[in-house]
């Protein structure tokens, strides 16, 4: 019998991220590779997932989401952005924003048709075009001036007769930066004069550094009705477990994204919804110390890793530090990644698994700061020892 895989999921094997994992247990290294924090979200957040089960609210709720977190989620929206949304028919709730990225590509682009992604992108964007049978077409973000951003003339170039969607992720994993306004402007201009529709990952929308502002694009003139937003409760409240995610925009969108989720996990778990309702409307102020705190985490991983003779540039947002490898003398980050366990008891992630163009990011190894101080320093020490 030969390879059951159909062809257009070839190459997606284990990812990185399960690779990279098994390798820290294995060796036990200190694992700044995947995303997720090692500290719990908001108390009072974790008590009403609490109550909630023991409330009895454990069976199917309704696919669309339960009303009082779309009424939350479209609460936030218009406080915060002043984005107005219609909780019945302009909100949709997914299992975290995984699934809610698969779902908006599937239902929105078809065979044939080509989606465009910025790279580095976040590994599922791949395969969610793969199995929607479209065409990706990547535009390379570079560093210019301490942060990674795009040409405009290339986005231009990358559009075609078959361009139907533009996935954008800002606040930007893994390159850390903010889209600006005039970036997000040249987007915008793209989406109108070609009709396309553009797919928006927000979830880092909270945990912004410095002076950096997340701008939803939906916000620019004209893009509301093209767009497609979406955010999730992990990356807010530090629970990545509970793959509480939403959707907003306009109802025949909506109703798009719905036809395809509806067949693949029907509906989100109850308790997690509730909670995520009651944080929308009286965790933030939690959330804003958190931010705080991760970029005090970013400021110490990069001071450690300066130490340690790599290149890095100073994220705006999420939880990731992209570090050049090269004045180290290594120039292969998958070659370095995979020795790091060994060679200093560190897991980072290599960026060029996120690349269409693999030798764009062959000199880039990702590291996560959403840790514990005391896990940052000894991860730190470690590669110091390696220089």
């Amino acid at each position: 019998m030969g390879e059951p895989l159909v062809p257009r999921m070839q190459g997606f094997g284990t990812t990185i991220f399960a690779e990279m994992s098994a390798m820290a247990v294995a060796t036990g290294s200190i694992n700044l590779g995947q995303g997720f924090p090692d500290t719990d979200g908001p108390p009072a957040m974790l008590e009403a997932a609490i109550d909630a089960i023991r409330g009895g609210g454990n069976q199917y709720p309704p696919g669309p989401g339960i009303p009082e977190l779309r009424e939350a989620v479209a609460a936030q929206r218009l406080d915060r952005y002043g984005l107005e949304f219609d909780p019945a028919t302009e909100v949709f709730v997914t299992v975290g924003a995984t699934e809610a990225i698969a779902a908006s590509v599937m239902a929105l682009a078809g065979p044939g048709d080509e989606v465009i992604v910025f790279e580095p992108y976040y590994d599922s964007y791949a395969a969610t075009i793969a199995l929607a049978g479209a065409v990706r077409r990547a535009v390379t973000l570079r560093p210019v001036q301490g942060r990674f951003t795009f040409d405009p003339d290339e986005l231009r170039a990358a559009v075609g007769p078959r361009t139907r969607v533009i996935l954008v992720n800002s606040p930007h994993n893994p390159a850390g930066t903010v889209f600006t306004r005039d970036e997000l402007q040249v987007i915008a201009d793209v989406c109108r004069e070609h009709d396309l529709v553009a797919i928006t990952d927000e979830v880092y929308e909270y945990l912004t550094f410095d002076d950096a502002e997340h701008i939803p694009l939906a916000t620019l003139e004209g893009m509301r009705e093209r767009t497609v937003s979406i955010s999730s409760t992990g990356k807010t409240f530090s629970v990545t477990g509970w793959k509480t995610g939403w959707v907003t925009a306009p109802a025949p969108y909506v109703r798009a994204v719905q036809t395809v989720k509806q067949f693949v996990t029907y509906a989100v778990g109850g308790p997690w919804q509730r909670a995520t309702a009651y944080a929308l409307r009286n965790e933030m102020p939690w959330v804003e110390e958190l931010r705080k705190s991760l970029q005090g985490k970013r400021d110490r991983l990069i001071s450690g890793l300066e130490a340690a003779g790599f290149e890095t540039y100073r994220p705006q947002g999420t939880y990731f530090v992209q570090a050049d490898i090269r004045p180290l003398g290594f120039t292969d980050g998958m070659e370095l990644a995979r020795a790091l366990p060994e060679k200093a008891g560190v897991v980072a992630i290599p960026t060029q698994v996120f690349y269409d163009d693999a030798a764009a990011g062959a000199h880039f190894v990702r590291f996560a700061f959403c840790k514990k101080d005391e896990v940052i320093d000894a991860a730190v020490e470690r590669l110091i020892d390696l220089r």
